[in-house]
């Protein structure tokens, strides 16, 4: 029972139609409704003012918080900001009615205020594309803890790749999503369980060495995200069973934390050293416990919003490593704030230390890239990921990269935008990696 009402959409009309439908009721009854004849209509009045003045508090609040601020490094859609104000004129017609009395009254008011946010949170919810059922809106990491144990290395000579593969009887038809722990051995950085995934090929007794995908979130975020909401996993489970059980293995690490924090993906004294964590303690740890091949044409990367501002950093320094990227909506520098506030906090102070750090700065003093592939994305309504992506993109191509640009179209800085953006860009990353080519998307 508890695991069906978990699994209840929280985005189809099924659910949105019924509480909005709910939530207008209950706000016109309170609004016109239970009040004395005598009184009626000044009361309404009063109430219709409360309504309005709280939508105005709603937008000014919006307005500060994204636009000037820019407290949530997105520039916010007329939908939510629609759905913001409609909670906070709810919040406000709540006050006014606990001050003008009435038992009946306040007890609608209170349902009415509680209907209009919940149908606000769930339109903003929709406008994001974020959680698509209760489960995910509830479960921070909903996949189960597992530890991996070190994978010996098969002796030279006997060693299966991905090009000689033919899938065994009995292999399981789809991949496995796990938490692991990866310990900050080298970084001494705290972080939440990483996710694996690990397609059908990589399950059985004697897997082949495979390519293998880091996977960073954005922040505020977890490692799940780019499963749970950005169905990475259904996707590659698609592709997967087209190709005889073959995908790159995937790992998420933990680059912030904890939800809210933003390490910017360097090390530095105040926040920790998130780049040593994904670079050493993490890299290691998947060459030591899972099936994957070596070399950077067998490793990529792929991030969304700050997951992949740290994507074009860590690509861009460490060709080395990656020889395959994917960047969603990066942005052009790494940024907690605005350049002034990330440059005493990650770069002692330097300006100077700040600018070499973008990844534009760092592919200008690389020089050109070999067989390096990086695949760019941003959704078709945001217009500063869209300045971002084309600047980043311009130098990419400056540098020799090999790119693609997939515009996603109607969205914004949303999980609508990851989710077409892997399904349209992940098959020539695949085939970078060297697997076959996917026709068409996933």
């Amino acid at each position: 029972m508890l695991h069906e009402l978990l699994r209840i959409p929280i985005t189809g009309t099924r659910l949105l139609v019924p509480v909005y439908l709910l939530a207008a009721a209950l706000a016109a009854w309170v609004v016109f409704g239970p009040v004395h004849e005598r009184h009626r209509l000044r009361r309404a009045a009063v109430r219709v003012g409360a309504v309005l003045v709280g939508a105005g508090v709603g937008l000014g609040v919006v307005w500060w918080t994204g636009d000037v601020q820019d407290d949530f490094g997105v520039q916010f859609t007329p939908v939510t900001r629609m759905w913001v104000a409609l909670a906070f004129a709810g919040v406000a017609l709540l006050l006014v009615v606990v001050v003008q009395g009435g038992w009946l009254a306040r007890i609608l008011a209170v349902a009415a205020a509680g209907a209009l946010v919940l149908s606000a949170g769930l339109g903003v919810n929709v406008d994001f594309g974020f959680y698509k059922d209760v489960e995910q809106a509830v479960a921070t990491n909903p996949y189960a803890s597992r530890t991996l144990p070190v994978t010996a290395r098969p002796v030279s000579g006997h060693e299966v790749t991905a090009a000689h593969w033919h899938a065994p009887v009995g292999m399981p038809k789809d991949g496995e999503t796990l938490s692991v722990r990866i310990p900050g051995t080298v970084s001494h950085f705290r972080a939440r369980k990483a996710v694996v995934w690990l397609p059908p090929a990589a399950r059985v007794a004697h897997p082949p060495r495979l390519p293998v995908l880091i996977a960073l979130s954005g922040q505020p975020g977890q490692p799940a995200d780019l499963f749970q909401t950005g169905d990475l996993g259904s996707f590659l489970d698609r592709y997967a069973a087209a190709h005889d059980g073959l995908a790159p293995v995937v790992v998420s690490p933990d680059q912030l934390g904890a939800p809210n924090r933003n390490p910017m993906c360097v090390d530095s004294r105040r926040l920790g050293r998130s780049a040593t964590y994904v670079m050493t303690d993490t890299v290691q740890w998947i060459e030591h416990h899972l099936p994957v091949a070596t070399g950077p044409s067998a490793w990529g990367i792929v991030g969304f919003s700050q997951g992949a501002t740290c994507t074009m950093q860590f690509s861009t320094e460490h060709p080395d490593v990656f020889g395959t990227a994917l960047a969603i909506s990066s942005e052009l520098a790494p940024v907690t704030g605005n350049a002034q506030t990330s440059t005493a906090l990650a770069f002692g102070g330097s300006a100077a230390a700040y600018r070499a750090a973008a990844p534009v700065a760092v592919m200008a003093a690389h020089g050109q890239y070999h067989d390096h592939l990086t695949v760019f994305g941003y959704g078709q309504d945001d217009a500063p990921y869209r300045v971002s992506t084309e600047t980043l993109h311009a130098a990419a191509v400056r540098a020799g990269m090999q790119t693609q640009v997939i515009v996603s179209p109607g969205s914004a800085h949303d999980w609508n935008t990851v989710r077409y953006v892997l399904a349209n860009g992940l098959p020539a990353v695949l085939a970078h990696l060297g697997l076959p080519l996917a026709k068409g998307a996933l």
